[in-house]
């Protein structure tokens, strides 16, 4: 499988910019791939919720933001920092809101293997004179604050805050990604750092308060700031309101098999995440759902189907607003050469709607409305 190419394409429209990317392999298959001592690995499966715990005191610039929960993640784009621009691969994130990247004063091993952000290279640097601390279980991830150009495509972000790690857990060293760069709400920010996002708005950037994604298994997948791209989707766009102006969260009415609810029979809240691959849920709920698809847990702590049954296999449906988005087999099951593993995974905290999700239904992420649209991918 190919790693991440990243194509720069122009703007697509005055205000309107297109970042097209590709899918590269999860780290977590990576790690596998790698033989990574099965000890660590396991060290490695925490809780997707623990990316959405609460943010710490901001004065001491600290959060709780799980690294683990990237494991799966397979999108990647490539941004440009400072003057002269140097190049970092990110995850566009709309799980968080902050942009990091490794510094070239990093002294762990993780960032040995990936672009680092030269400070003194840059005749537009600012240092933020403030340390950060973002804990990811296994190690965490410190560094300092500091201010910069950011180029997205042919969007020029002036005076972004970012923050430069100093110290990374040893997994990221397999990583594709270099960063993360973070699309959630500003109150989501570590430090009151302004998302990058806001910056583009505020500054007139792009012509709407809003940004699209566009996900596929093979080319053409996309993040659009500023509009939506049409030919991502077919048919209209159904509208579904933020609950919560933190993460882009709403709410889901229900989720059935073969027109038996299985979860959420009362409703339940649940955060679009494009920084998260899989769809996450309750641990009853997704027991069940394991349990409907025949599939069994494996030593890596994912749960696995015989590749012979996927053809035969139900269909999973999610109702939001009154709307019906069903998931087939083909979307849920993650297919590799001699293994095929379930898309579920448990999580204590709210539902998550990951890549396997957002890959069946293009996603509108509306920060001028608060509201999220989704419309159906086009099929081969």
């Amino acid at each position: 499988m190919r790693w991440l190419i990243l194509l720069l394409w122009g703007a697509i429209g005055q205000g309107l910019e297109r970042v097209p990317l590709r899918r590269g392999m999860s780290l977590r298959q990576k790690l596998i791939e790698s033989r990574f001592p099965e000890n660590l690995f396991h060290s490695l499966l925490m809780d997707l919720a623990g990316k959405y715990s609460p943010l710490l005191d901001n004065s001491h610039l600290s959060s709780q933001e799980p690294l683990s929960n990237y494991m799966d993640n397979q999108y990647f784009g490539t941004i440009s920092i400072g003057t002269p621009p140097q190049e970092f691969n990110v995850v566009f994130d709309t799980g968080s809101a902050n942009l990091w990247i490794p510094s070239v004063t990093c002294s762990s091993a993780a960032c040995t293997n990936h672009n680092r952000f030269n400070s003194k290279l840059s005749s537009t640097f600012k240092p933020g004179n403030k340390m950060v601390s973002i804990s990811y279980g296994t190690g965490s991830m410190s560094g300092a604050l500091g201010y910069d150009t950011v180029q997205v495509g042919d969007i020029v972000d002036r005076k972004q805050g970012l923050l430069l790690s100093e110290t990374e857990s040893i997994f990221l060293f397999y990583s594709k990604f270099d960063g993360i760069l973070g699309l959630g709400y500003p109150s989501l920010s570590v430090g009151d750092v302004t998302p990058v996002f806001d910056n583009m708005w505020n500054e007139g950037q792009v012509n709407e308060d809003l940004f699209s994604v566009c996900l596929t298994s093979d080319e053409g997948s996309a993040v659009v700031f500023g509009g939506t791209d049409n030919s991502c989707y077919v048919g209209g766009l159904q509208w579904v309101p933020v609950t919560a102006q933190k993460f882009w969260q709403i709410t889901v009415d229900s989720v059935t098999i073969n027109g038996q609810i299985i979860a959420c029979s009362e409703t339940c809240q649940a955060i679009v995440d494009t920084g998260t691959s899989v769809i996450a849920g309750h641990p009853d709920a997704i027991r069940t759902i394991q349990g409907a698809i025949g599939a069994k847990p494996d030593k890596y702590g994912l749960f696995t189907v015989s590749c012979e049954s996927v053809s035969s296999l139900p269909e999973i449906v999610i109702t939001i607003n009154g709307i019906h988005y069903p998931l087939p087999a083909q979307a849920y099951i993650n297919q590799f050469p001699g293994s095929c593993n379930s898309g579920f995974q448990a999580t204590s905290g709210l539902w998550i709607l990951g890549d396997i999700f957002i890959r069946e239904y293009f996603t509108v992420f509306d920060r001028g409305n608060n509201r999220v649209g989704f419309a159906p991918t086009p099929k081969v």
